[in-house]
């Protein structure tokens, strides 16, 4: 089915289609909305300056696909700017989100690049793209930024106009790796047999190694299998290697991890020591609820993820301007980590532009403001976030850009997916200790 997300790499979330909440009521809620219209948009150079009645920025991702998909971004922005529109504009000026599909292709990821060069935009805005060899080259020959990326690829977190707001893979794993190493037995990876794939041993390792934990064991598996009963069978007797403590399967297979645990349940009757942990992406609520719940595999499992659950006040606000603006867009799931990104990457774009004041908007002073240590707020949503223009902090293990090293740590309880643990976990000192070859 062309609607369906099916991963081709291991790093994506799915995107699930779920009804949106009941509208915010807290007046906390609705003055973080009121505070939104301040600023947002932009526009790159001659076009973008102050004076102009239209601000233009993009925002792409692979929709109708056979592989990842993410509509819920490109909505998202829609919904943003129609919010923001409704409400004057961004000093009386007109946002306008140009949106593309990526089709999962490197020469589409190209077209929407050059796209949004032909189209003068000020930035590429809470974007989704595995093809990031593509389109990179295009955006930084016209000195766009793009920002607030999904965290897909590698390449997010080392050019120099990407400004990430997320740790991507690599913090989610080495943050499941540092909470699995004291409450686990041996540790078993289920992931799929590619070279995004082969990066996902060393994060996981990196937080166990921090919790001084085994390295665990490293079970490939095809990233378009339709069963996984051989490779379930192989790392539940992995994880059942010591007898005397409780193991536990990671899988991580992006939406393939569904499959993998429709096989991994039958196989787990006769080995039912060994618990699950996974990271937000390879499992959300939907999954657990369509696997049994509170009786099904994923009771008790731990789940890493980059921001706040769904369900903490901190979202009201996204919530409050999706109901008004897409209410029934199925598109659009304030529970998805992609439609999450999108808003933060706007939050982000939003602060930069306040930060301008009355002066002109462009690609070049979107990037300079970034470049000089802008703070962003978040909400609370995320740490505080600050780029600069040279941060070697994790450029030794090829990271440079990656100013955001926390994740949110979760557990299913009672079939619900809730906070495990206030606040963020820095992994910052695992990743620098990784083995990232």
């Amino acid at each position: 089915m062309t609607g369906r997300r099916r991963n081709r790499s291991p790093f994506p979330l799915r995107t699930r289609t779920r009804p949106v909440g009941a509208a915010v009521r807290s007046a906390g809620a609705l003055a973080a909305c009121a505070s939104l219209v301040a600023g947002c948009g932009a526009v790159d150079g001659v076009t973008g300056g102050s004076g102009n009645d239209t601000i233009t920025v993009m925002t792409w991702a692979p929709e109708q696909t056979n592989a990842t998909n993410e509509p819920g971004m490109p909505a998202m922005a829609k919904a943003y700017a129609r919010w923001i529109n409704a409400h004057g504009g961004l000093k009386g000026r007109k946002l306008t989100v140009l949106t593309c599909n990526d089709h999962n292709s490197g020469v589409a990821a190209a077209k929407c690049a050059r796209r949004a060069v032909d189209e003068n935009v000020v930035a590429v805005v809470g974007s989704y793209s595995e093809h990031s060899d593509s389109f990179f080259a295009p955006l930084e020959s016209a000195g766009i930024p793009y920002i607030g990326g999904y965290g897909v690829t590698n390449e997010e977190f080392t050019r120099a106009l990407s400004y990430p707001v997320n740790g991507g893979q690599p913090t989610l794993l080495a943050g499941l790796g540092r909470e699995l190493a004291p409450l686990c037995g041996p540790v078993a990876l289920v992931r799929p047999d590619t070279i995004a794939g082969d990066a996902l041993p060393a994060l996981l390792d990196a937080g166990l190694k921090a919790g001084r934990h085994a390295p665990a064991s490293d079970q490939l598996a095809a990233d378009d299998a339709t069963e996984y009963a051989d490779r379930s069978e192989r790392a539940l007797k992995s994880a059942t290697s010591d007898p005397a403590r409780k193991g536990c399967v990671v899988p991580s297979l992006g939406d393939r991890t569904d499959t993998f645990m429709d096989s991994f349940r039958r196989d787990r009757t006769g080995y039912p020591a060994v618990r699950t942990a996974t990271v937000l992406g390879s499992v959300d609520q939907t999954e657990i609820n369509s696997t049994g719940g509170r009786s099904g595999p994923y009771e008790g499992s731990y789940i890493t993820g980059w921001y706040p659950v769904a369900s903490d006040p901190r979202w009201d606000a996204m919530k409050k301007v999706v109901n008004e603006e897409a209410f029934g867009d199925n598109r659009i799931d304030p529970a998805d980590a992609g439609a999450q990104t999108t808003w933060i990457a706007y939050t982000a774009f939003k602060a930069v532009v306040d930060s301008l004041g009355s002066g002109e908007v462009s690609a070049d002073t979107v990037r300079r403001a970034l470049d000089g240590g802008l703070r962003v707020d978040t909400g609370g949503l995320t740490p505080t976030l600050q780029w600069r223009q040279k941060d070697d902090t994790l450029a030794s293990v090829g990271l440079a850009r990656l100013v955001n090293a926390s994740v949110t740590l979760q557990v299913v309880r009672d079939g619900v997916l809730v906070s495990a643990r206030e606040g963020f976990l820095d992994m910052t000192k695992p990743l620098e200790n990784a083995d990232l070859g």
